[in-house]
């Protein structure tokens, strides 16, 4: 029994949780740029068949806007998990991202 390669599944996830920021922080790309800054990633089973990632922003928005807000760069964790097709739980992952504002031009 063999499945997708360790970094298929690492990278469905990460790209998981830059859906999960896009979604949830998008309406502050005007001033910030998110970006991942560390991922860890747990290995649980084999992944046959197909695979499903759904991912979480483990922060809550208003504090993270709130930090933005307050001239800070706001770090906050995603997590993810990525079940086989019988909803088993196959790997899970957390990345930890951060926004940066925009420097002033000029």
């Amino acid at each position: 029994m063999s499945g997708p390669h360790a970094g298929v599944l690492f990278t469905l996830a990460e790209s998981a949780s830059g859906a999960a920021v896009l979604s949830a922080l998008g309406d502050q790309l005007e001033r910030a740029v998110p970006l991942p800054t560390t991922a860890t990633i747990e290995y649980r089973k084999v992944a046959v068949g197909d695979v499903r990632a759904e991912a979480r922003l483990t922060g809550v928005r208003e504090e993270i806007v709130a930090a933005l807000d307050a001239g800070e760069r706001p770090v906050f964790d995603v997590g993810v998990e990525i079940t086989n097709g019988d909803g088993v739980v196959v790997s899970a992952l957390t990345v930890t991202w951060t926004l940066r504002p925009h420097r002033p031009v000029g």
